[in-house]
């Protein structure tokens, strides 16, 4: 477990004094939540990119389509999940993401979005690891296809090499076989589109936990940490 720090000694003043800095405070969050609302907007203004190519994938009813993990749906998310073929368990990072799926089933249903994720790990490790965590959210195996490398999420060993930066668009170096990542399809008159995809630290959107952190006085308590999410066991595995 990783050393956690301890909260400094608190910075004292009167109600009053503490509202006024509230209230500064409140204008500068809702300046952040209008700029989250105009990207959100311009996120949705992306241009959509056709499918040309079909990938296929491994689940607990065989072989699947991309189109079939939409369920009926016309929008879906997947997560692209750091479990490659040679790793012993799925990333720890990732399941800590992946933690946060179930409760949010039965709400994207209704509004007509489908989440997978996807990992080239073959499909019996994904169950057996599936099984052990207690979740119910659809997990499939791109073992068979490119999808993890046309999503920028897999590299090859000369993608790995120094200087060559592919992930995140071409901001940062792929150092791992694997990283993690969300993309998102849409299905329009019987035919399938990418829309958005993104990398790093933009799948914070996906782990609710981090936002009740930001809350408390220690907040993510990561400044002292040589990575972040260093702290992140999986939920079986933490003291206590």
């Amino acid at each position: 477990m990783a050393t956690q720090s301890t909260i400094k000694a608190p910075h004292l003043v009167s109600r009053d004094q503490w509202m006024t800095e509230r209230r500064a405070l409140l204008t500068r969050e809702k300046e952040l939540t209008h700029l989250i609302d105009d990207i959100s907007r311009q996120r949705r203004a992306l241009p959509w990119v056709r499918l040309e190519k079909a990938y296929t994938f491994h689940g607990a009813e065989g072989e699947l389509s991309l189109a079939d993990l939409f369920q009926g749906r016309s929008q879906l998310i997947v997560y692209h999940f750091m479990y490659g073929p040679d790793m012993k368990e799925a990333c720890s990072s990732c399941s800590f993401v992946a933690d946060h799926f179930d409760a949010t089933l039965p709400h994207l249903g209704a509004r007509d979005v489908a989440l997978a994720a996807v990992s080239r790990a073959p499909y019996p490790k994904l169950e057996a690891f599936k099984r052990r965590m207690g979740w119910r959210f659809n997990w499939v195996s791109s073992s068979d296809s490119d999808f993890n490398f046309a999503f920028g999420v897999s590299s090859t060993e000369q993608q790995r090499e120094p200087g060559v930066q592919l992930y995140n668009f071409g901001t940062s170096e792929f150092l791992m076989p694997e990283r993690e990542g969300a993309s998102v399809f849409s299905k329009h008159e019987g035919e399938l589109f990418h829309t958005y995809s993104t990398y790093g630290r933009g799948v914070e959107a996906l782990m609710g936990t981090y936002s009740y952190l930001d809350l408390v006085p220690k907040g993510r308590d990561e400044d002292s940490l040589d990575f972040t999410m260093q702290w992140v066991r999986y939920h079986d595995r933490y003291e206590g």
